[in-house]
């Protein structure tokens, strides 16, 4: 596994680098933003880890520059910005994960295996098309249409989206969405699903008038047509 890695902490950039090299994880590093993506376009990777403050552009902006060339990447954000409208903004930028400083070593170690693990299985997977009412989802194909017009999300939404469309009408609790989008292992708090619901929603409902993402207060989440 080759992993990219944008930090401007050299002592720690080292840290990591020498970290995952004893676990067989080869990890590059960079320290500046347009840096970063000159080397992410030299070089196959199979994951990326970003900070946001870094010279340079920040990481936030390489992330969207990631998404342009590559959807299917894994990307994490590593980062001393702890607040929760940082976290909104890093997954509305294409963001898959969130890990603020300082952190547990062998939790980052945890979290690039789920990550790179989800993101092998989804293109092990064959084509399959899910419809409901007029938002259609090629799961081959990472391409979510609403009303014949395509919509631009990230992979975690993706994967968020297929799971409350396979579910029926069914409601979800926010502990099985968690345990379905992270490993068992990886502690994931209820904000975090209120996230990406609630971006999801922006990007599926916010300009139709039938919305299809609900709420069961106390309960959990659902999709289902009103027509």
């Amino acid at each position: 596994m080759n992993i990219l890695l944008l930090e401007d902490d050299i002592e720690l950039s080292n840290e990591i680098v020498s970290f995952l090299k004893n676990r067989e994880i080869q990890c590059d590093f960079v320290f500046e933003g347009n840096s970063f993506i000159e080397v992410f376009k030299k070089k196959s990777y199979q994951m990326a880890i970003l900070d946001i403050n870094v010279p340079g552009i920040s990481g936030l902006e390489v992330c969207k520059q990631i998404r342009e060339i590559d959807q299917k990447i894994p990307v994490l954000f590593l980062t001393a910005m702890d607040d929760i409208s940082d976290k909104v903004t890093a997954f509305s930028y294409g963001a898959d994960d969130y890990i603020t400083k300082p952190f547990n070593f062998e939790e980052l170690f945890i979290r690039i295996n789920a990550l790179v693990r989800r993101a092998n299985s989804h293109d092990n997977k064959s084509s399959e098309l899910l419809i409901v009412d007029d938002l259609t989802i090629d799961k081959d194909n990472f391409i979510v249409k609403r009303n014949g017009q395509i919509v631009e999300i990230t992979p975690k939404e993706f994967q968020l989206l297929v799971l409350l469309v396979e579910a029926n009408g069914r409601v979800l609790p926010k502990p099985y969405i968690a345990s379905k989008l992270w490993e068992e292992h990886v502690h994931t708090n209820q904000n975090t699903i209120e996230v990406y619901v609630n971006l999801l929603r922006n990007k599926i409902d916010k300009e139709h008038e039938n919305k299809l993402i609900h709420t069961k207060i106390g309960f959990g989440y659902f999709l289902k047509s009103n027509k």
